[in-house]
């Protein structure tokens, strides 16, 4: 029954996929600016024949419902055409930006959870407390300040003032590491290039902390918020009234209940780490899908912008149902 749930949930993305496909399209060609007059530059040396030629082989010379129907074709058959700028398969050049994304996403994910979890529960048990109060300004700070702002800072002081991490890219010139995954931490690891795997970490940690300090912040007020609202239920307090250990109360009747909409948050969030994270891959000139975004966007390179942004929607939709499937193992009485 539950796989048929899901399958039912994934049918359900196609249409949604669809429809992310024919608005990106044609806000890209609202968008001012000719990619053609941006790829031959501004400079006297271009013929109006070589303008003819990349207008008709990039099909820009065609009526606007024609381009449509190509492009859709495309994608049906998983062609998303080629980059007008690097004059590659769009599918390649996501390919290689995405572990880039994906290893900053989960960075910043893991130091959001090892964080917010524990500041959450501990804000709820002492609830009032002078360390409550801390953590819920700490939060207040953290979901306030711009990523952009933070990120601009953290370079300022531990890159720039101390020097102690590195401040772009995500290894050191010089450093040999043998590409098999993308990933570079799991890279070095499986290579045993302990040194890489070092300069991979240190280079992670400024931009994981960036990324996800709103998310850490968030997470601390919702699990505070779910788990004092937990522990006013009767079985915590009948718990409590058979004389358990109070660590036992916390960790096994009540944190389980209380992760429930911390986990929502989470899976709303890990798209956002994965779609959002343009501004931040830009500042510590992370080579992810959110600086190709960028890069794509200034030199109207509309087939890869078209790829990236329904990456982007994949990813929500699968992340939401991530989540509705987490529930059931969290608590076996939600159904898909």
């Amino acid at each position: 029954m539950k796989s048929i749930k899901i399958l039912e949930r994934l049918l359900i993305a196609v249409p949604i996929m669809l429809a992310v496909a024919v608005l990106v399209f044609l806000f890209m060609r609202m968008t001012p600016g000719d990619p053609i007059d941006l790829m031959m530059g501004s400079g006297g040396n271009v013929s109006e024949a070589e303008v003819t030629a990349l207008t008709k082989e990039f099909n820009l010379d065609k009526p606007l419902h024609v381009q449509l129907g190509i492009f859709l074709k495309d994608i049906a058959t998983g062609d998303f055409g080629e980059s007008f700028t690097q004059r590659e398969p769009v599918t390649g050049i996501i390919k290689k930006a995405l572990p880039a994304t994906v290893e900053l996403a989960f960075g910043a994910a893991f130091f959001a959870l090892i964080f917010a979890i524990p500041i959450g529960v501990y804000s709820a048990v002492k609830q009032n407390s002078v360390m409550d109060r801390a953590s819920m300004a700490f939060s207040f700070l953290g979901i306030s300040m711009p990523a952009f702002w933070f990120a601009i800072i953290l370079i300022i002081v531990f890159g720039v003032k101390l020097q102690w991490l590195p401040i772009t890219g995500r290894l050191d010139y010089g450093v040999q590491l043998e590409h098999i995954t993308g990933f570079y931490l799991v890279d070095s690891i499986v290579t045993g290039n302990w040194a890489a795997f070092k300069n991979a970490a240190s280079h992670l940690i400024l931009p994981s902390v960036a990324l996800g300090m709103q998310l850490l912040s968030i997470l601390a007020r919702v699990s505070r918020s779910s788990m004092l609202e937990v522990l006013r239920q009767d079985y915590v307090m009948l718990a409590r009234a058979k004389g358990l250990r109070e660590f036992t109360v916390i960790v096994k009747h009540a944190m389980r209940n209380a992760l429930i909409p911390t986990v929502t948050v989470l899976g709303i969030q890990v798209g956002v780490l994965l779609g959002g994270n343009m501004i931040v891959e830009t500042v510590f000139g992370w080579p992810g899908l959110g600086r190709l975004a960028v890069d794509a966007i200034f030199n109207r390179d509309f087939p890869l912008i078209q790829a990236v942004v329904m990456f982007y929607a994949l990813t929500f939709i699968v992340a939401n149902l991530v989540v509705d499937v987490l529930y059931t193992y969290i608590n076996p009485k939600i159904s898909l």
